[in-house]
């Protein structure tokens, strides 16, 4: 399934329903919204144009092509300070043929050409309330900000056999998108100052970002 991917779209609350309708539009048959809060230091909002503002999340299945990717940038206005960030991260399968052909929609995927990865995104899933700890650690390691969603763990009373401790069922999530070369500095940062033998428990992982869209301000300015 090296041919599709996920598609994670971060903007304004505001605009959540402009940039679902746009992609329904372009033949997505589902798209997923979340309600997010943004974690960024108020100096790289600044450079970025952006406002603390609520955030809205949005995730598709689709398969890979640049071509839509900077047609999003283009339309969406993603090259516009404030507007929002796209990333899209490998699908390694998808279960059946109909959700195959329900999510994808017979669109026609783009050959999977080796690419060098530029960016990862870092997740962290942490007990609710402790994502300025869990940020504190990834600035300090390079992080320039993420996008928090609340979640509900379930499961939890496995944790005991893995980490020997209980873990809350209440959570959030933590989107940190980076240069692929400050990852492994941010996670050992997360892990060491707010992992699981911290108050926040936190999970740490990892996806490669095969496109991207929406940080040209960003890295002209040469901010982490």
């Amino acid at each position: 399934m090296a041919g599709a991917v996920l598609i994670i779209t971060i903007t304004d609350r505001s605009r959540g329903g402009e940039f679902a309708a746009w992609f329904q539009g372009q033949g997505a048959s589902l798209v997923l919204s979340a309600l997010g809060r943004g974690t960024a230091a108020t100096e790289v909002l600044d450079c970025l144009g952006l406002e603390a503002t609520e955030k809205a999340v949005l995730m598709l299945a689709a398969p890979r092509s640049s071509r839509l990717v900077r047609k999003a940038e283009r339309e969406l206005w993603l090259d516009v300070p404030g507007r929002g960030i796209l990333m899209a991260v490998p699908i390694s399968s998808i279960g059946g043929a109909r959700a195959r052909d329900y999510l994808l929609q017979g669109q026609a995927e783009e050959d999977a050409m080796e690419k060098e990865i530029t960016h990862e995104l870092i997740v962290v899933i942490t007990n609710r309330g402790c994502t300025d700890q869990v940020m504190d650690a990834a600035r300090a390691a390079g992080a320039a900000g993420g996008t928090t969603i609340h979640a509900k763990g379930t499961g939890t009373k496995l944790a005991k056999k893995f980490f020997g401790v209980s873990l809350a069922a209440e959570k959030e999530m933590v989107f940190i998108l980076t240069r692929a070369e400050d990852r492994k500095p941010i996670m050992k940062a997360v892990m060491a100052q707010a992992g699981m033998q911290t108050k926040a428990q936190s999970v740490v992982f990892s996806m490669p970002v095969t496109d991207l869209a929406g940080l040209r301000k960003l890295e002209e300015d040469g901010a982490p």
